[in-house]
């Protein structure tokens, strides 16, 4: 629980673009202002921030990247045309990874789409991927977490993708090719 609640501040830090207070960081967070203190003293005495303020985006990330644990729970389908597919789609997701990527810089060539969903959405999520689609290893993995992990997403030509500092994280964990792309996209944070 304490490396979720790290994460969430280290998102909120790297996804804003202007300086917040203490307590806008707790509130977006969802972690109380003093857990928000504690961190900040922390990543301080790192020389990674200044009070609120984030001095050393590309540390800052490869700090939260050892404290990431790559996602446990994971579903894969194959689907025909899984872009069009998520443009179709009414429910709430979060698009990391190539297909992120390639929306952002177009470095990857998209050998995979990997979604963010909530827990409460994986029943709905199943059945709409099997209805056309086929259950198994294949070209389309879902991502089960908490809401948080789309903090600052946007909508990019149609899709939902997530936060530039969650995607390098994301691309990093994947290794190989994404973290080549996970590093020319650390120079867009801050």
């Amino acid at each position: 629980m304490r490396g979720q609640k790290k994460e969430c501040i280290l998102r909120v830090m790297l996804t804003e673009r202007k300086q917040l207070s203490k307590n806008k960081i707790s509130k977006l967070a969802n972690c109380t202002r003093q857990w928000v203190i504690l961190f900040l003293r922390e990543l301080e005495r790192k020389k990674l921030v200044k009070g609120t303020k984030v001095i050393n985006a590309k540390n800052l990330i490869k700090y939260w990247l050892n404290l990431h644990k790559k996602p446990k729970k994971i579903r894969e389908y194959m689907v025909k045309e899984p872009i069009i597919f998520l443009k179709k789609v009414k429910l709430e997701y979060a698009l990391t990874t190539y297909q992120a990527e390639n929306l952002v810089q177009r470095y990857l060539f998209p050998t995979r789409t990997d979604i963010y969903i909530e827990e409460n959405d994986l029943e709905t999520w199943h059945k709409l991927l099997t209805k056309d689609g086929l259950y198994g290893r294949g070209n389309f993995r879902i991502i089960i977490t908490d809401k948080h992990v789309g903090f600052g997403k946007r909508k990019v030509n149609g899709l939902f993708i997530v936060g530039i500092p969650q995607l390098i994280i994301d691309l990093f964990t994947e290794g190989g090719p994404a973290e080549e792309a996970a590093e020319m996209l650390i120079k867009k944070v801050k």
